[in-house]
């Protein structure tokens, strides 16, 4: 019996070729970048804008930090535009007093009115980053009394945690709790823990329930009106209330320019962290393989929308919260994902 033929088997056999040495090494399927899907809305060439979804998109206009140049202009345009209404409202006054004293002492009144209006709402905005800046001071006290091991230091955190919430009704149980408890523990890291359980739990459970509503909210948008940038101005409007409501439940209620500041902030450290462009990714790929994502792209878009406004929700807690998440666990963004969508888009 003849052997194998050598030079048929290496007509039929698997055909190697070497690589040169300035070639570059070829791509595992892990590392390979998508194919783009031309039949998803959306959808371009990797890299190229338009290609994320509308949660990326909406937190990277909110992080955007504008440039010094375009604030000096946004000032100067601001203070030009003030003085040219207060100029022009002082003249119609005098002139409205020569012509007719009684309706010029009218507009003066409305005049000194607005004026008054508009000193209390720059008080308001002033209080607002004050009470912020309040919240970020009791953090960083926190996290020092607990490194270095100080019991006093520990102490005088929960007695100012205590009066951050004194008049919040939800944590009425977990003071008198504190205040009967506290006197037996000795450590710093379990005192912190202590007011943590007992005056935060209530409160994240709110806040919580509120990052649910926002996720719902913007998942169902994205999954039912099909007008072009809806999606991303509903993921705007909601992760703005959504922030300012988890603010105002830890204590650091805020008006409107304190309220962009804090969302500047929380949007900023997921850009940084890229927490969005990772779960994007991530999330993206579970639910465009999905048996939702076949029925209906615009559900499964809906899907990684409203699981990356609860991942901004987690961030925002983070920002918010008096007391970093130590003895109490971080919210999981995939089960508060399941909560909000429970229903709403099938099992």
């Amino acid at each position: 019996m003849n052997g194998p033929d050598p030079q048929k088997a290496r007509e039929t056999g698997p055909v190697l070729i070497e690589l040169e040495a300035g070639d570059a090494p070829a791509l595992t399927p892990a590392e390979a970048p998508p194919v783009p899907d031309p039949d998803l809305p959306g959808a371009s060439l990797p890299g190229a804008p338009g290609g994320s979804s509308a949660m990326t998109r909406a937190v990277n206009m909110a992080a955007r930090r504008p440039s010094r140049l375009g604030r000096w202009a946004l000032s100067l345009a601001l203070a030009l535009v003030g003085f040219m209404a207060s100029l022009a409202a002082w003249d119609f006054v005098n002139r409205l007093i020569e012509r007719n004293p009684v309706l010029g002492m009218i507009a003066l009144g409305l005049s000194l009115a607005f004026v008054l209006v508009l000193v209390a709402i720059a008080l308001r905005e002033w209080l607002g980053f004050v009470r912020l800046g309040r919240i970020d001071k009791l953090r960083l006290a926190g996290e020092a009394a607990r490194a270095g091991g100080d019991l006093d230091a520990a102490r005088a955190v929960v007695d100012r945690l205590a009066r951050l919430y004194r008049d919040r009704a939800e944590a009425a149980w977990g003071r008198d709790r504190l205040a009967a408890r506290r006197g037996e523990v000795f450590e710093p890291a379990d005192l912190i823990d202590l007011a943590e359980t007992e005056l935060l739990a209530p409160l994240d459970h709110l806040a919580r329930a509120e990052v649910e509503r926002a996720a719902r909210q913007v998942a169902t948008v994205t999954a039912i009106v099909p007008l072009a940038l809806a999606d991303v101005a509903t993921a705007l409007t909601a992760n703005l209330r959504m922030i300012r409501r988890i603010a105002e439940i830890y204590g650091g209620r805020a008006g409107l320019m304190g309220s962009w500041r804090l969302t500047r902030a929380v949007m900023s450290h997921l850009v940084a962290t890229g927490a969005v462009a990772v779960g994007d990714d991530m999330i993206g790929s579970v639910a465009g393989g999905s048996v939702l994502s076949k029925i209906s792209r615009r559900f499964g878009e809906g899907v990684v929308n409203g699981a990356l406004t609860a991942r901004v929700g987690v961030a925002a807690m983070d920002v918010c919260r008096p007391l970093p998440f130590a003895a109490a666990p971080r919210p999981s963004v995939s089960a508060m994902v399941g909560r909000a969508l429970k229903g709403l888009f099938g099992r």
